[in-house]
């Protein structure tokens, strides 16, 4: 009979412990403050706005760019950063705008000069590049053509 009232004791008090712990955690939440949501900042400061790349020497290779954008709460209006033309580019075009050329055409001959046309492939740093550029070189030397075959040398008897 002891025994039976000791079992009861424990269990009633591990169901007090129970509830008591539920309590606390429900309690805890309800306690709990939502966190008000951090409100995005509304900037008055305009897009960066960058020069063309000039290289530090020659026409290609590392050089600057310079970036200005507005606003009057901007903390920072210029800014210059580093830049790099590729060296196989073609320059006339622009040195941040990169062609696909299609192979040149037949030689004009009343001009003895041949063009071809290049598609834009990619613009650096967002430059403002021609969609589609036309290039003319001169045609070289006109070169006859080679006959086919072999040729033999005969002897006169």
């Amino acid at each position: 009979m002891q025994q039976q009232q000791q079992q009861r004791r424990v269990f009633t008090a591990a169901l007090l412990a129970l509830i008591f712990l539920l309590a606390a955690v429900s309690t805890t939440e309800a306690g709990k403050k939502e966190k008000p949501e951090k409100k995005a900042k509304k900037s008055d400061c305009g897009e960066w706005q960058w020069s063309v790349c000039v290289p530090t020497s020659g026409d290609c290779g590392l050089g600057t760019r310079e970036g200005t954008r507005t606003g009057a709460e901007c903390k920072q209006t210029t800014k210059t950063q580093k830049c790099k033309i590729p060296c196989n580019w073609k320059k006339q075009f622009g040195a941040e705008c990169k062609y696909q050329f299609q192979a040149w055409g037949e030689c004009d001959l009343n001009t003895a000069l041949k063009t071809r046309t290049g598609n834009l492939k990619r613009a650096l740093h967002n430059a403002d590049c021609q969609k589609t550029v036309t290039i003319s070189k001169p045609c070289g030397k006109l070169t006859k053509p080679k006959p086919q075959g072999k040729f033999h040398v005969l002897k006169a008897a």
